[in-house]
């Protein structure tokens, strides 16, 4: 797991952006995992601003809420449209979010795996966390085995997005996400994180024990982990200077 910390959200932001940047400029059919959020709109910005070619690439959401419309202005759908691929030369065909009114969402979580099965898997995977640790809707205690299944949010994890929609009882109970097991598959993992309301979850997931209690402290077990913090998400971290030393040591082939 390689952890970059840098000055401000907007630093860490660019590195990453760079980095995906080059996965899309050399492989221009790779297989992008996507996640939603405030910290990924400043990402989606900067990737807008590079003007890659998108034409060839696949997309897979990691979530979104049961029972929301594509088009409810809350839906992960409109997010993604909104911030991404609105701005981007992307085939709608290519592009793969949660069903949030499946029928029958078992079987719709079970072909969701099968659809990124069949594109050959997923190249990279953006994360963000929670305060409690979820990637994805991966709340605590979720198998760290799991596949894309519907989950049951926290109160906290209401709470933490009740600003979206108005109050905490707004916000839907349910939600379709990948699994930790779906994550981990992916060839390399993305992770970001800023202020200092995540850095509990980061200390936890990334120096603590592997812990369903913690489920981002699975991607310990991942072999290729990128992890972009800013001051105040790196604040609990015991080892932040030995991170910094280690990426500032980095030889050329490797810098970003």
């Amino acid at each position: 797991m390689e952890i970059i910390i840098q000055p401000t959200p907007d630093a860490a932001t660019n590195i990453a952006a760079r980095l995906l940047a080059r996965l899309i400029r050399e492989k221009p059919a790779s297989v992008l995992g996507l996640a939603t959020g405030g910290t990924m709109e400043a990402l989606y910005r900067q990737l807008v601003s590079m003007k890659l070619d998108w034409s060839k690439l696949t997309t897979f959401n990691l979530d979104e809420y049961v029972g929301l419309s594509p088009q409810h202005p809350q839906s992960y759908h409109s997010f993604m449209w909104e911030h991404l691929f609105s701005h981007v030369n992307i085939a709608i065909k290519s592009v793969n979010i949660p069903d949030g009114l499946a029928k029958d969402i078992p079987i719709a979580c079970e072909n969701y795996e099968r659809k990124i099965f069949a594109a050959g898997g997923i190249d990279v995977q953006l994360l963000g966390i929670g305060t409690s640790g979820h990637i994805g809707f991966n709340e605590p205690t979720s198998s760290l085995a799991s596949r894309t299944r519907i989950k049951t949010l926290t109160p906290q994890t209401l709470r933490d997005n009740a600003r979206f929609f108005g109050n905490e009882s707004g916000v839907p109970h349910h939600v379709i996400t990948m699994g930790i097991g779906t994550i981990l598959e992916s060839r390399h993992c993305v992770l970001l994180a800023f202020g200092e309301k995540k850095a509990r979850a980061i200390a936890e997931a990334v120096e603590g024990p592997i812990t369903a209690m913690n489920p981002a402290s699975a991607l310990q077990l991942h072999p290729k982990v990128t992890v972009f913090l800013d001051e105040a998400a790196a604040a609990e971290l015991k080892m932040k200077d030995y991170y910094r030393w280690v990426y500032e040591q980095k030889p050329g082939w490797q810098k970003i």
